[in-house]
């Protein structure tokens, strides 16, 4: 089995006479992507409903004739564009974007993993203008009914003399004949632009072709509506994802969210714990094909795909076999709805099996976004049998995704990181739930408003079953993981479905 490194090794960088091919391919992707952000009609037309625009494909061939050459026979094309305003200034977003661990951090809900092979040019001394870098990455929903999009592209970056900073991708599959190419990204990208008080207005342009056969039938409007993987997904998730940064640098705490926390340090230490649980969550659940996971069953829907990996020397998990069990289903009530009550501590007893029934306290608690349910929180089980541990848990949403992630925690180790410690010496096995719109729209609404459409919910559980890394996996510890997700996902149905009675 491979380990993901191992395959992403596999992958080489460019031969030398690649090289000005690459740079002449970015080059013209960017003059393309500058087109693509700016351009109204014919190339760009507005949706049915009027919310959204459309690209016009052959407005598109008659105005980008070079590129990547024609669509392969098979693949669709989805192209979106989106604009935002965020929290964050341009320099700062440009370093995310150029700086691949920052990357697939801050969009770890979409990159399931990312490695430069290459870099063909570090830019002008102190910044990015100029840069080129050869990826490759892979993209993901959060549900093991979605397969992942693997890409190998070049990123170039550039500052225009107008100020404005843009950042392009373009596929460079044609170098590296593939018999399992299954897309191809033509220009995609942002344009930054500098606003006044530290925020920056982003332009986000996403144009891929791909074969998404193996989409499951539950998915494929959302995938089709562009909200799985389009311009409106990467602008929502930064936005969020800047609000959660500004709020983890913010020295003025207000005074309403403290708690057990007493120091900006241990904030600080607890808001990094939550994010690698996030993104140790995310790896856990796409159908990836590279990841570090041995797939044991799963495939159709209904089933719980369950994967399994041996854990050895690393501080952030604790050692032994773990177990990840995921499972999507789709549930006729709004997200906003499955979100709220998934996240609640006193609905808590109405899903959760391990705890018991007991009552949960929140003992601590940061908020990281304007929605009230964007925190990460410090839970506690009045359940006396489990004293030593508690339960951090991070809830996050926009209008693309919502995410409840938690994870048992020991009380020793969550006393260190309160006190400002080194949180990545965290044992965490992060279990939770990932909330999208089903893609339907009732009554021409907006996605995400209130009251329209059905939610895609899945839940994934990740449980170590063996602390000695070389045991053997027995049968009985799968049933038991399995049962845990069946009467989980039936305990969700119940609640929601009577709710909404």
């Amino acid at each position: 089995m491979f380990g993901a490194s191992d395959l992403l090794r596999s992958i080489n960088g460019p031969t030398e006479a690649d090289k000005p091919m690459i740079i002449e391919l970015a080059v013209a992707a960017m003059e393309e992507l500058f087109r693509m952000a700016q351009m109204g009609e014919p190339l760009w037309l507005p949706s049915l409903d009027g919310t959204t625009t459309e690209l016009s494909e052959d407005e598109y061939i008659r105005s980008f004739p070079r590129g990547i050459g024609p669509k392969p026979a098979g693949f669709k094309c989805e192209a979106s564009r989106e604009t935002a305003v965020v929290i964050m200034n341009h320099i700062s977003l440009v370093e995310i974007l150029m700086d691949v661990n920052q990357w697939s951090t801050v969009f770890s809900g979409i990159v399931s993993r990312a490695m430069t092979l290459e870099v063909l040019s570090t830019g002008v001394a102190g910044n990015y203008n100029g840069a080129f870098q050869v990826m490759t990455a892979e993209f993901q929903v959060p549900s093991p009914l979605v397969p992942t999009r693997e890409s190998y592209f070049v990123r170039y970056c550039k500052q225009h003399a107008d100020g404005t900073w843009a950042v392009v991708d373009v596929s460079l599959d044609n170098l590296r004949p593939s018999p399992v190419v299954r897309c191809r990204r033509r220009p995609s990208g942002c344009l930054i632009q500098e606003m006044p008080n530290g925020y920056s207005k982003v332009t986000w342009v996403e144009h891929v072709e791909v074969d998404d056969r193996g989409v499951h039938n539950i998915y494929k409007q959302l995938v089709n509506s562009g909200l799985a993987f389009g311009a409106k997904r990467w602008v929502a998730t930064l936005d969020r994802q800047c609000e959660r940064l500004a709020s983890a640098m913010a020295t003025n705490i207000p005074t309403g969210e403290v708690g057990v926390i007493t120091s900006q340090e241990g904030r600080k230490s607890m808001l990094k714990l939550a994010e690698r649980m996030v993104i140790s969550f995310c790896a856990g659940v796409s159908a990836s094909t590279a990841h570090t996971w041995t797939t044991l069953s799963g495939s159709g829907a209904d089933d719980v795909r369950v994967m399994t990996r041996k854990s050895v020397d690393d501080p952030g998990r604790p050692p032994g076999i773990v177990l990840s069990a995921a499972t999507s289903f789709w549930l006729p009530v709004p997200p906003k709805r499955v979100f709220d009550f998934l996240r609640d501590e006193n609905s808590r007893s109405e899903w959760d099996i391990l705890s018991n029934g007991g009552v949960v306290q929140e003992m601590a608690h940061i908020a990281n976004g304007q929605d009230t349910g964007n925190c990460v929180s410090l839970l506690r089980s009045a359940n006396s049998s489990q004293s030593n541990m508690l339960i951090l848990q991070e809830s996050c949403t926009d209008s693309t995704a919502s995410f409840v992630i938690y994870a048992p925690v020991d009380v020793v180790a969550m006393n260190m990181v309160l006190n400002g410690g080194d949180p990545d010496y965290v044992a965490l096995l992060p279990s939770g739930f990932a909330i999208l719109p089903d893609g339907t729209t009732a009554h021409g609404g907006v996605i995400g408003e209130v009251g329209s459409g059905g939610s895609l919910l899945t839940v994934a559980f990740q449980i170590l079953v063996d602390s000695v890394p070389t045991a053997k996996l027995s049968l009985g510890s799968v049933a038991t993981v399995n049962n845990l997700i069946a009467c989980t996902v039936d305990r969700i149905k119940a609640a929601v479905s009577c709710e909404n009675a």
